[in-house]
């Protein structure tokens, strides 16, 4: 099941691995297996593809890192087919990726021998441009009725849907306000008026997904099996640069102005 009506759907970049997500899911349908076996099961994936990289077995983690990526689609493709979205299931998603996001970086400063604190500044660029494209599609999704399990603003405990006790909704939304708060509200406070723009084109929406977790990933294991681990940490720095050029287009889109120079180029 997709997160979109069909026609609202985009080129997802961070999405290559739906298919073989949607094979994992199907195969578990039937069975006890839930979305948050499948989280589990990509935090252990992505434990193996940090070990492989202190042992400098770098193909070997690179290819862990994108089934790391297929589990983390597959969670919430399970949870759709089961039709039993949770919230528990999204924040404990969420909190899983931003620890393993640091602990590959982590891993690839110590292995390159590279500075910590370019490394800490990696790791914040890296969650900027997952939240700036997260902020993006959930506005997308809520726009055109798609999957709402993920809300514009986490401002507040939700109401536990069927089958989840509100106690563990709201300890799980906690994590999940100390883990990313800071990076929801420094996304906001770039774009307040995101959530009342009228337009969001496909083709702006693919080039956004390039900041998706599953695309950066890809980026990483690209470069892991390229021999560039130690440009991975300076990558994501440099590639910050894109946050406030798609900003910058998404305000264009609104005001008109990129419309009318599109007009204008064709």
């Amino acid at each position: 099941m997709s997160k979109l009506p069909s026609e609202h759907k985009f080129l997802d970049l961070s999405d290559y691995g739906r298919l073989p997500a949607r094979w994992i899911a199907n195969a578990f349908k039937k069975t006890r297996v839930t979305a948050i076996h499948l989280t589990t099961m990509f935090i252990i994936v992505g434990i193996f593809a940090i070990l492989m990289m202190l042992t400098k077995q770098l193909y070997v983690s690179a290819i862990l890192l994108i089934i790391k990526s297929i589990l983390d689609a597959a969670d919430g493709e399970l949870a759709r087919l089961k039709q039993k979205p949770s919230y528990i299931g999204r924040y404990f998603d969420s909190v899983s990726d931003i620890i393993l996001n640091f602990f590959f970086l982590a891993t690839i400063c110590y292995i390159t021998n590279g500075s910590w604190v370019f490394a800490f500044f990696a790791f914040l660029a890296m969650q900027l441009q997952g939240t700036l494209y997260n902020y993006y599609y959930v506005i997308f999704r809520n726009k055109f009725n798609g999957d709402k399990t993920s809300r514009i603003f986490e401002d507040k405990p939700p109401t536990a849907m069927s089958g989840e006790k509100q106690r563990s909704v709201d300890k799980w939304f906690w994590m999940y306000k100390i883990c990313y708060s800071i990076f929801d509200k420094t996304i906001y406070h770039m774009d307040k008026n995101a959530k009342h723009a009228e337009h969001f084109p496909k083709w702006f929406m693919t080039a956004i997904s390039s900041f998706g977790l599953g695309f950066q990933l890809l980026i990483i294991s690209f470069m892991l099996c390229v021999g560039w681990e130690e440009y991975i940490i300076l990558f994501f720095i440099c590639y910050s640069i894109l946050t406030f050029i798609f900003i910058l287009i998404r305000k264009g889109i609104n005001s008109g102005w990129v419309g009318n120079y599109v007009e204008k180029v064709n």
